[in-house]
């Protein structure tokens, strides 16, 4: 509740600059699910500049391209680690609410975790005051963390 009354009054004073990535692990399907919330017009204008081409997320002219860069630029900027394994994340894709675009990612096949490290970057070459914010939940066990540009790396230990 506290995240998105935070979230809420962060969107309203846009231009703040914060993402929210939330990773789980999901002992039942035994999969690492990862979803992030990043300002589309934001997204949009470093993927303009990151690729050198016009970006609309909201009305893409090409949905493959456009989830083609999605995926590229989120795996350049978000790497996670799984007891010391760099995790291989799936693109299953994005999907618009309100301002934000969500993007989702999945790693099949973990059963268990002990250890998460995150390296996020997201947007940190275009904003300089950037702020990720990070909630990790394993076994249902949930910790948080922000990452204020330049810091970049976290960790979480269950």
């Amino acid at each position: 509740m506290l995240q998105l009354i935070i979230i809420s009054w962060l969107s309203f004073f846009h231009p703040f600059y914060v993402s929210v990535t939330e990773i789980n692990h999901n002992a039942h399907t035994q999969a690492v699910e990862v979803s992030c919330r990043i300002f589309y017009d934001d997204l949009e204008r470093t993927l303009e500049k990151q690729y050198h081409t016009h970006v609309d997320i909201v009305k893409p002219a090409d949905k493959s391209k456009m989830n083609q860069l999605l995926n590229d630029y989120i795996k350049k900027h978000l790497i996670i680690k799984a007891d010391g394994k760099v995790l291989a994340l799936s693109y299953v894709g994005y999907e618009i609410q309100e301002d934000a675009a969500w993007t989702y990612f999945e790693v099949k096949g973990i059963s268990k975790v002990k250890k998460f490290e995150v390296h996020d970057d997201l947007l940190f070459t275009e904003h300089p005051e950037q702020i990720n914010m990070l909630h990790v939940t394993v076994g249902g066990q949930r910790k948080s963390t922000k990452l204020s540009n330049p810091e970049s790396e976290a960790a979480f230990e269950f």
